[in-house]
This record gives C-alpha cells, sequence and structure tokens, in this order.
C-alpha cells in the first residue's frame, strides 16, 4: 500500500501558481536572465546601490588567497573526505558588506563558498533592491557558489498577494488584517519563536504561501537557493522545483534531521518527486545537532548508497538560541573527514558571545536591520574568521577545503 504525499488537489494548486508565473521553463529561464552581474549591477544602481557594489568590487580585491596558504605550509590536499565552507547569518546587502570589509582589511580570511541568509523575504528586502544587491555581491563578486535566502511563513505580505494566490490556486489562507493594506497568515502555534518566525508551523494549505514567496524573490532578483523547514513545504518544494533545474533548497536542522530514520524519511520524499534526469531539488541538508559522528557517517554512507546527490551539513559552532551553551561540533568535524566522508562544515556563530550573535538579528524589521549592519557585520566577520581557522586545519589534515572564487587566484 502506498499513499501518495500530494492529492490531485494539491498537484492543480502548485500546477496553476507556477502557470501562473509563466510555467515552469518560462521562471527557469527568468531566473537565469536574472544572475548575470551587468544585468544586476545595472538594476542595483538604478535603485541606489550602486556605489555599494562598487565598495565590494574593491574590498575583494583584497582578500586572501587559497593558494598561497597551501604553498606557505606546503600541504598535500589528496585525502578522501572534502571539506565546504558555510558560514550563516548574511543579513542584506548592508551587513554582507560590512562584513567584506573586515575581511579585507584582515587580509588573512579565506572566505565560505556557501552563504547562508535568514532574512524575511518583505516586499522592501525583494523589491527595493537589497536582496539583488546582496546576490550580487555573493555571488557575482565574490563568487559564492550557493547564496540560501528564507522564506518565512509568518511574513506581512500585501493583502492583494493572498487575493491573487487565493483566485489562482482556488486555496484559502487564513490570515489577519494588519493595516496599511498589509495582511498576515494566522500562526497558531505561539509557544516558540521558531514556530512562527522560523516558518515551521505550515499548517492548511500553507505551503503555497512559501512556494509563492520562493517564486517572487527569485523571478525579481535570479535568487536559486532557499531554507525549507517544515515537512510539507519541503514536499511541495519537490514537486514544484522538477521542471525548474535551476531552483534549489537547503533542509533547516530545525527540521531535526537527528538520525537515520529521519534521513530516510527525507529519501522517500526525494524519491517521490525526482527530476527526469534522476536529481531532486534538495542540494543540501543540515543533521541536526543532536547528531553523533557515527550518526552523521552513516547519514553520509545511506545518501551515497540512495544515488541522490545531496551534500550533508553539520554545526560546527552555534548561539545559544540554536541549541546548548558552548556548542562545539569540532573535533567530531575531523573524524568525519578521518572516515573519508565529504562534510559541510556551518557557523551559526564562532562560539563567542556576541552583541546580535542571536536569533534576534535574524527577525530584525529591515530598517533596524540596517540600522544596526555594523554589529552583525562584526558577528559574521567573526564567524567567518573561525571557519577559516577551522578549515585550515582540516586542510592540514591533508584535506580539500572549498571557498568562495574569490579567495583563488
Amino acid at each position: 500500500m502506498h499513499f501518495n504525499l500530494l492529492s490531485d488537489k494539491d498537484l492543480k494548486a502548485i500546477d496553476a501558481l507556477l502557470d501562473s508565473y509563466g510555467g515552469p521553463k518560462e521562471i527557469s529561464r527568468k531566473i537565469e536572465s536574472m544572475r548575470d552581474y551587468p544585468t544586476r549591477k545595472k538594476i542595483a544602481g538604478e535603485k541606489g546601490y550602486g556605489a555599494t557594489l562598487e565598495q565590494a568590487e574593491e574590498y575583494a580585491k583584497s582578500f586572501a588567497k587559497v593558494e598561497d596558504f597551501v604553498e606557505r605550509h606546503n600541504l598535500q590536499l589528496d585525502k578522501k573526505g572534502i571539506c565546504t565552507a558555510q558560514v550563516s547569518g548574511f543579513q542584506g546587502s548592508p551587513v554582507t558588506l560590512e562584513c567584506m570589509r573586515k575581511v579585507a582589511e584582515s587580509g588573512d580570511v579565506l572566505f565560505p563558498t556557501e552563504m547562508i541568509s535568514v532574512v524575511a523575504l518583505t516586499e522592501q528586502y525583494i523589491f527595493s533592491g537589497d536582496l539583488l544587491s546582496t546576490l550580487a555581491m555573493a555571488e557575482n563578486i565574490l563568487g559564492a557558489s550557493k547564496f540560501c535566502s528564507t522564506n518565512i511563513i509568518g511574513t506581512p505580505l500585501p493583502e492583494e498577494r493572498f487575493v491573487r494566490m487565493e483566485k489562482v490556486t482556488g486555496e484559502t489562507f487564513e490570515r489577519k488584517a494588519l493595516g496599511n493594506g498589509f495582511s498576515q497568515i494566522i500562526l497558531k502555534n505561539m509557544g516558540t519563536a521558531f514556530g512562527n518566525l522560523g516558518g515551521v508551523e505550515v499548517g492548511n494549505n500553507n505551503h503555497i504561501v512559501y512556494l509563492d514567496g520562493v517564486l517572487r524573490a527569485s523571478l525579481e532578483t535570479g535568487g536559486n537557493f532557499f531554507l525549507n523547514p517544515s515537512w510539507s513545504t519541503i514536499i511541495a518544494a519537490c514537486y514544484c522545483a522538477r521542471e525548474i533545474p535551476n531552483l534549489t533548497f537547503k533542509i533547516s536542522m530545525l527540521l531535526s534531521t537527528q538520525n537515520t530514520i529521519q534521513l530516510r524519511m527525507l529519501m522517500n520524499i526525494m524519491k517521490e518527486y525526482l527530476r527526469d534526469d534522476g536529481t531532486t531539488p534538495i542540494y543540501e541538508i543540515n543533521i541536526g545537532n543532536a547528531a553523533t559522528t557515527e550518526t552523521f557517517i552513516q547519514c553520509s554512507e545511506e545518501m551515497e548508497a540512495s544515488g541522490l546527490d545531496v551534500l550533508l551539513a553539520a554545526h560546527l559552532r552555534i548561539n545559544p538560541d540554536l541549541g546548548m551553551e558552548n556548542f562545539n561540533w569540532t573535533e567530531n568535524a575531523f573524524k568525519v573527514f578521518e572516515a573519508g566522508r565529504d562534510l559541510t562544515i556551518k557557523y551559526e556563530s564562532d562560539g563567542k558571545s556576541r552583541p546580535y550573535d542571536t536569533m534576534e538579528a535574524y527577525f530584525l524589521g529591515d530598517d533596524e536591520r540596517n540600522e544596526k549592519s555594523k554589529l552583525i557585520g562584526d558577528v559574521i566577520y567573526h564567524k567567518c574568521v573561525q571557519c577559516d581557522k577551522d578549515a585550515k586545519e582540516i586542510m592540514k589534515r591533508g584535506h580539500k577545503a572549498l571557498f568562495a572564487e574569490v579567495s583563488y587566484r
């Protein structure tokens, strides 16, 4: 006996949403058209971010290079087990620029190749040029392999967005009016910020709201990688992006992928809605903080055996909002590499207590976040420093580590 994860009604609603944006092929084409630097720079300039990108270009000229480090230490990077460097918290263009300034001044930090941002996809963030400029810095100037944006279910949106979604899909969305033409999905699990702000509570048909936010951001900015913290939105995303090859997703540790049983659940979801070429829209999974080295290695082995080409990440340091105080998975990571397994090392913190090294910085309003950009940028810089330190130690142990293109000659 087999139960379909999505009903015919679900499928028709998602198909209708895709068609309302021109269909999968047109969506894919439009995303790609927004990803080259000249296009982004032109639009950013028109929206007032031209000077920001020019300053970022100058900072990037001073970044340290991997080849210099390898040559200086006479390293042989030939052991199995590849390290991918990832840092979280690039909260918009002012924060990202401040981090770049400090990295350029240090002259010694190798920049991570994956950058994560947990900024609500508000109208201002998407359409003001802020997100587009952040992506231009990350993907075009720094050459990051991935920049992950986050769609949060509880983000206030213009009421007309909800009206459009209901008309297109035939679904209804329980929401409250906020005034000034804005509405918000009503979230009922008030016990935790994660349940409301993190998007874990995706009741009823609210996965449509998640998908709509992803599509709007992709089409406006060329962003193509999004955080996904709930089971229903993962399923919907796998179906939605089957025919959009340049749209990918990262699964958050908030989903609690803490053991191999939960990993197998995810693999079954992915297998249900594979693309025609056998790939999945899921690019990366964060294995949860509770996992031991042995569990991570087993997850890696089972993922490889599945035939699915999906990266696995682990937090090496976290801020106290995400788990236990003084959490440090670094020695576990070394053991994973010693076992010859690939690992994406992720930093939610550098392990020190700093102002705005908290989840609070993820949920500031657009204006307040920009006002505090120097403080938040300093936090991100120190995460990059810790990531650089650990990745260099991994290289000294004979493993290849991946950084952004700006860190290579």
